[in-house]
């Protein structure tokens, strides 16, 4: 492989073909862009299933315990904003109440796998719920018009983002249906937000859509002075299909089965957001640094001081170079790292520190390179676990690489299309990125994007009922620790130099 102008060029034998180039980056294998709508994800005894349909000419909507069928095209096209906006008047000035074990049915997506299996089958694939269901499953995506109000506060940063955050990872458990590929939800206050189902892409995907929809509804679509859709209902549109339901009282006993294992699980979430401003990408880049290997030893030196030790760290990688790729494992915490965090607090000089650091940002880019060709180990790894499995052979080597748990866990979500935001005449245009749950019960969970020039916003995640971890904790860790790092090369911030 060798770059080319704008693109790269792949060779195979004698033939060479140039890749689509995507803001100089190569982009994620389109089958995962078509996973982005129609899908779902359907649970086994043994194994769910991803379930997409080729093609779906509607959307759900939930709304106080109710679901609703909306169509999205009308005389053979795709509806305009403010017909949209009609079908959703209609779903909020509808009074009708949520049919017995309704409102709280998506909750058998936010529990254990198999009773929700067992619950679709038995109560969930015959006669009206059969058809109801389906009209869920094969939907492009789900839409949850939220009754709360969730909002950057600028009196009350840190409560306000993360009551933002917790509500769109779980909601009430309730209120979103878990297994879809997208859940837009939106907010009584206006606000919107996100809830993605994993198993069918990875966070870029995700946040590609994000990207376009946050720059084209306000610049390119558009609202009235009244606070409208740009635009004019539509006199014959029909009305949106409120779906029925016959659920008995024993799928209504394991709805709130699983309602109470989901509930007990979000209950223990500390989540909490840090919006970074002290510096950006654009003071770390004098540094002569890798963004991201400045913020990933940042955050072992956090994780040191939080916890006194070191720990196995994951951090994400995509495999754009691969059809179908996915991600590979970056074991961030090196020995190189360690060295380097052990440094920061002893009396080495800072010369001697600044040295460390370096060889530790050196041996981070050559992992992340690793892990972006094929060349990292998780997945083999993985491989071999599978082989094992289907041989029925058991692997000592393999139990004891496999039996540590991530008790940190990273991943950057990066913004793609920065050509969309001008987030100088713009601020309100930024973006807090996303985020997900820790992965180990006395570990972390971290997301973090890298916004313009001077903004780093962080999600962190933990367990409350760990007393090892905490997420405000771990967040002023982080602050310090990205500042002393800093402190080391003694630049004058407003040097532009």
């Amino acid at each position: 492989m060798m770059r080319s102008g704008n693109g790269y060029l792949i060779h195979a034998g004698s033939q060479a073909r140039r890749v689509l180039m995507l803001q100089n980056t190569i982009p994620m294998c389109s089958s995962q862009y078509e996973r982005m709508f129609n899908t779902s994800r359907i649970p086994g005894i043994e194994t769910d299933t991803v379930q997409h349909v080729s093609d779906s000419r509607h959307i759900v909507v939930y709304h106080r315990g109710r679901y609703f069928k909306v169509g999205m095209f009308y005389d053979g096209r795709l509806l305009l904003p403010r017909e949209i906006e009609q079908q959703m008047e209609r779903i909020l000035a509808d009074s009708s109440e949520p049919q017995p074990g309704e409102e709280t049915l998506a909750a058998l997506t936010a529990g254990d796998r198999v009773p929700w299996a067992c619950a679709r089958n038995a109560y969930l694939r015959h006669g009206v719920n059969r058809r109801s269901l389906d009209a869920v499953e094969k939907a492009a995506f789900c839409v949850t018009l939220d009754e709360t109000e969730q909002r950057f506060d600028e009196e009350n940063p840190v409560e306000s983002l993360d009551h933002y955050a917790k509500s769109l990872l779980h909601g009430k458990c309730y209120d979103r249906w878990f297994d879809k590929s997208i859940n837009l939800i939106i907010f009584k206050n206006g606000t919107m937000g996100l809830n993605a189902e994993h198993s069918w892409a990875d966070a870029p995907i995700v946040g590609h859509l994000w990207e376009y929809v946050l720059s084209m509804d306000p610049v390119n679509l558009g609202y009235t002075e009244e606070g409208h859709c740009n635009g004019e209902p539509h006199p014959n549109l029909p009305g949106p299909q409120r779906l029925q339901w016959n659920i008995p009282s024993e799928c209504q006993t394991m709805i709130g089965n699983s309602l109470s294992v989901a509930e007990a699980l979000a209950n223990d979430v500390d989540s909490h957001i840090i919006p970074f401003s002290d510096f950006g990408k654009g003071l770390i880049k004098r540094c002569r640094i890798s963004p991201d290997a400045f913020i990933q030893i940042a955050l072992q030196l956090a994780h040191y001081r939080d916890k006194g030790k070191f720990c196995l760290t994951y951090e994400a990688s995509m495999t754009r170079l691969f059809r179908e790729g996915r991600t590979e494992t970056v074991r961030s915490c090196t020995m190189e790292t360690c060295a380097f965090v052990h440094a920061m607090s002893s009396d080495n000089t800072t010369k001697e520190k600044l040295d460390l650091l370096k060889r530790a940002a050196e041996k981070h880019q050559e992992m992340y390179r690793l892990a972006m060709t094929g060349n990292g180990i998780d997945r083999h790894l993985f491989c071999l676990y599978v082989v094992s499995k289907y041989l029925g052979q058991d692997s000592p080597f393999l139990k004891e690489v496999l039996s540590e748990p991530w008790r940190l866990s990273t991943s950057q979500t990066p913004l793609q299309q920065r050509e969309l935001f001008d987030l100088v005449k713009h601020p309100e245009y930024v973006t807090s990125g996303g985020g997900f749950g820790p992965v180990a019960d006395d570990g972390y969970g971290v997301a973090y994007v890298i916004v313009g020039e001077d903004l780093i916003n962080f999600h962190i995640s933990s367990k409350l009922s760990s007393p090892e971890t905490d997420s405000h904790r771990f967040g002023n860790n982080i602050r310090q620790a990205m500042l002393d790092i800093l402190g080391l090369f003694q630049l004058d911030k407003k040097d532009p130099k």
